[in-house]
This record gives C-alpha cells, structure tokens and sequence, in this order.
C-alpha cells in the first residue's frame, strides 16, 4: 500500500462546549471496527474559534457537517462526509496493506458515493438494475426468501430493480436498511413522509441520516389544497374524536401512492411482532393495497425482534432518533405518539385512544384478497 495515504478526521466541538454526537458515534464505530489506529490524525472545529485549524478545513472543502475526513494521497485529496464511506474505500484497505478506492476523476467522495451507492446520479445500468419484478416473480421467491437474511432479502430486490426500488424511511428499523444497503454497494433509493406533525427531533433525525450516510432523501409532503381542506373541515386535532384515518389518508397515504409512481418497487421496516395486525407480514409480497395492478414490496426485518434491531444498532453505530432516549419506541406524528408506558407493547403509544386493533394508518395495508 502506499505509505503516503494520510487520513484526517474532523470532529466539531459545539458553542455550548459539548462534543459532538454525531462525531462520537462515527468514533465509537471505528473502534468497534478495530479502524481507529488507521485514522492518522484528529482535528477538532471548536465552533467559537473559526481561526482553529478545523474551522479553516470545514470553510476550505465547503463541509457544514461533522465529523467529516480529509485523505491526502501524493498531491491528491478527497473528502469523505461519511464515516460508513470512508472506512470502506479507505480505512479497511489501509488496514489490510491494499491501496484505497479511488473516487471518479474531478468528483467528491459523497458524490461518488451517490451514484454508486444511492444510486442518486450514477450511469444508467446502475439507475436501471436488470429489470422489472412481476407477480410471478415475487410469488417464486417468497419460498426462496423464507428464512433468508435481512442482507439477502435486500440483495435480491436491488439487484434487479436499483434505485427503481425505494427504503420507506421513518424510524430505527428503516436506517438498519439503509446501513445495509450502503454496505451492499447496491443502487437503491430512499424516501421519507412528511406529515407536517412530525416531532421537531424527527426532522433532526432526518437530515442526520442523510448526512451520515451522503444519500438523496426525497421528503414527500401532503398535497396542499388537499390539506388546507381538511384542516378546514375537521380543525387540526380532529383525530381525537373522528379517528386518525382520514388525517392520515391526506397526510400519509396519498403521498405514499404518489411517490410510489415513480418507483417499482419498495422497502419498509415492518417486523411481524410490532402488532397484532402485522402477524402476517411476509418477507417479500406482491402489494396491490395501493395500486390495482401491484408491484414488489420487500419487508426485510420480517422475521426480526425488537431486540434484534436495537443489538443491530448498537454493534453498526447506526444513528437513530433522540426520542428513543426519552422512552419512545415506535414515534409518527407528535399528537398521536407518546413515550411507552412500563409493561406497554412498542406500539401502545401510537394512537392510544383506539382500539389496538385499529392502530395502522394505512402505509401497510394489507392487500386485498
């Protein structure tokens, strides 16, 4: 390998004199990985002092995130925003003695990383996949994919259809998801529904993904006129007495088939115990619940516990939404969750003035028979 490759990392220091988070968890993740010695040096951008040399490199490479990297190699440098990114193309071959992957001429790392992982801009096989999935198709693999991974699950479904297949963000089980559809290396595409109630730390939440793992996040909103009517008719908490369906239906499931068009298939983080209406929740179904004519649905965390997601977490250093600390496990909209009650199934705090059996919004409906 080539002694001359240097890697810097870049850690930000808050105003309030607090580490940051982000920057934490990406250290505590490569030294889990046994990559920490591999990094050669540590700056810090102390937010109060803009001469600092931190400051300097962050204003130099344009980076408004942290903790990004710097890797000098000969006179050429490449700056990483992902620390997923950069110990795969560098930190790993380092260790191992071979020479990093080297970005695409004249093109930053996060770029190169969305055309080749996010399948955001690369070329058109990339974008394309090999094809189309039909009825046929996914009723043949429902046996093959019994029992199969997560990673494999993922590995048939964008193998074939790239970024034409989308991961439906929102909580913990969907950024497992995407961490291991970063480490496949496959093209996929991620979005995330926007109600306009979200909690404020879901939308902190949001744009940490994106900048952690340099994806395109496409944020679909509710049809405005839409809304405005809806708001007129029935007022902003009208849930509480009438029920959340047609709030969510404005809100959540006329967005969902509208961004759908422009996909072939899709992704969710549905486990089979999360709820009695999810008991059934097969590993990859052909989904007519939103449009006649179907398309492929993969539900790779099928099989999965809670506990399972959570270890996931932990050993990755995935990232996941500050309300979990507070006692939230399954988080919507702000009005209709609260934090989980002792003893309390995980989704108990979603909608809980209904009936159990009525606390789906209708993302996941189950098709019709």
């Amino acid at each position: 390998m080539d002694e001359r490759v240097h890697v810097v990392m870049v850690k930000k220091k808050l105003a309030s004199g607090e580490p940051c988070r982000k920057c934490l968890q990406a250290e505590d993740m490569l030294r889990r990985r046994e990559l920490w010695d591999t990094v050669d040096e540590v700056v810090v951008a102390d937010e109060t002092d803009p001469t600092c040399r931190g400051m300097q490199l962050a204003q130099r490479f344009a980076i408004k995130t942290a903790p990004f990297f710097v890797v000098r190699e000969g006179n050429e440098e490449r700056v990483f925003d992902s620390a997923i990114r950069v110990s795969k193309d560098v930190l790993v071959p380092k260790k191992e003695g071979q020479r990093p992957a080297t970005a695409q001429a004249g093109a930053s790392v996060s770029a190169t990383f969305l055309a080749q992982g996010a399948g955001a801009k690369g070329s058109e096989s990339a974008q394309k996949g090999t094809g189309r999935l039909g009825k046929e198709d996914v009723l043949s693999a429902q046996g093959h994919l019994q029992g199969a991974s997560p990673q494999e699950a993922l590995h048939w479904v964008l193998s074939r259809l790239g970024a034409r297949c989308a991961i439906a963000f929102s909580g913990a089980e969907d950024v497992v998801l995407i961490d291991m559809a970063v480490k496949l290396g496959l093209p996929f595409s991620v979005f995330c529904l926007d109600t306009g109630r979200l909690p404020p730390q879901t939308y902190r939440f949001m744009d940490m993904v994106r900048q952690f793992y340099g994806v395109e996040l496409r944020v679909v909103s509710p049809e405005a006129h839409a809304l405005e009517v809806f708001v007129r008719k029935n007022g902003l908490f009208s849930f509480y007495e009438q029920g959340h369906n047609e709030c969510c239906g404005v809100r959540k499931i006329a967005p969902l088939r509208r961004i759908l068009r422009e996909y072939d298939g899709w992704i969710s983080g549905q486990r089979r115990d999360q709820s009695p209406t999810r008991a059934d929740v097969p590993t990859v179904d052909w989904d007519t619940a939103h449009f006649s004519q179907g398309m492929p649905k993969v539900n790779p965390l099928a099989s999965w516990s809670l506990e399972q997601v959570w270890a996931y977490i932990r050993e990755h250093g995935v990232p996941y939404n500050e309300l979990h600390d507070q006692g939230f496990v399954s988080i919507g909209c702000e009005p209709c969750t609260r934090a989980l009650r002792p003893g309390e199934h995980e989704r108990a705090a979603r909608w809980w003035w209904e009936d159990a059996t009525k606390r789906e919004c209708g993302l996941h409906a189950s098709n019709e028979s």
